[in-house]
């Protein structure tokens, strides 16, 4: 696959998957994109009930979710797991570019972001005493999880249009039964297949207003017992 460095609205860093015809992150914004449904829309939610918690990534992708999850667990000391599933690694010429680091505000910030893309894959890495990444090379259709391991669900596969296979009632009964009761999935996208899907595999759902270029994103939560 074939990426072109894209500087976004934020002066953040996308990447355009020419085979795909996709964007990793909003042109609008890649950085506020992300800090707006991952970690206002649904991380922040969870931590501020308990800790520690451990979120699930659907796309590890640019890394950009795992960097802001980090400044997170950092700022606010509270203790985070995060799994992330990605079957197709970005190479070392592509992320050692991307700007993220340079950005955020945390200290030695651009240093942890090259280690995430580094850092062994199908294996725990413990960054901080409040952050720990386990990689998983897998597509989500062959991954295996506990049941209720989850509190948090980052889902951040490409547009449905694109890889339809990935947003199926199937991988979200899945993601469902490995989150626990009370447990958050966000993702950017807000179509009525999605949402329709989500009510399927069992989740309650709810449009939240988007970040810039995007009127609405979905919030789903499981349903306490």
């Amino acid at each position: 696959m074939s990426e072109k460095l894209i500087v976004t609205e934020d002066g953040s860093h996308t990447l355009y998957l020419e085979d795909l015809g996709e964007h990793y992150h909003s042109t609008h914004g890649a950085i506020q994109e992300s800090q707006h449904v991952f970690i206002e829309s649904g991380l922040r939610q969870a931590i501020s009930k308990k800790a520690p918690i451990k979120v699930l990534e659907v796309g590890f992708g640019t890394g950009l979710n795992a960097l802001l999850t980090l400044s997170e667990a950092v700022s606010s000391k509270k203790k985070i797991q995060y799994v992330s599933i990605e079957p197709y690694p970005l190479k070392e010429e592509i992320y050692k570019n991307l700007n993220y680091g340079k950005l955020i505000e945390m200290k030695d910030a651009d240093t942890y972001f090259q280690k995430m893309h580094q850092c062994n894959w199908n294996f725990p890495f413990y960054f901080t005493d409040y952050f720990i990444l386990n990689k998983i090379n897998s597509k989500l259709e062959d991954a295996q999880f506990q049941p209720e391991a989850f509190d948090v669900v980052f889902f951040d596969a490409f547009a449905p249009g694109k890889q339809p296979e990935v947003w199926s009632e199937e991988n979200f009964a899945k993601i469902f039964a490995a989150m626990n009761p009370g447990g958050i999935l966000t993702t950017y996208s807000s179509q009525g297949q999605v949402k329709r899907t989500l009510i399927a595999a069992g989740f309650e759902i709810e449009k939240i207003p988007g970040p810039k270029g995007k009127r609405e994103i979905l919030r789903a939560i499981k349903p306490m017992v």
